[in-house]
């Protein structure tokens, strides 16, 4: 038996700058995870992840991440992607000084 499919976004890493990233529902890359595209339906989540994996030369490392509706946008489930909605966190300066 397959388990239900959850909720998900798809994100990446920006390729010059390393930021995280996410994907919007008119075919843009966001830093902010409220701005993504919350997929709902799990064929429409594949040809979304296809799309980005065409995008290997501004991103790498696409994959789809848990999400749910919150009320600005999508939110994390899970721990990992909180934290990757942070930030970089080993140094004290720059954009984690500036979030």
């Amino acid at each position: 038996m397959s388990r239900k499919f959850t909720p998900k976004v798809v994100t990446a890493n920006d390729l010059l700058e390393g930021d995280v990233i996410w994907l919007t529902e008119d075919d843009q890359w966001t830093r902010h995870m409220a701005e993504a595209e919350l997929i709902v339906d799990e064929a429409h989540a594949q040809i979304r992840l296809l799309f980005a994996e065409g995008q290997l030369a501004h991103i790498v490392g696409p994959y789809l991440a848990d999400a749910q509706a919150g009320e600005n946008g999508p939110e994390p489930t899970h721990f990992r992607e909180t934290f990757r909605t942070r930030g970089p966190s080993n140094y004290a300066h720059g954009k984690q000084v500036e979030a």
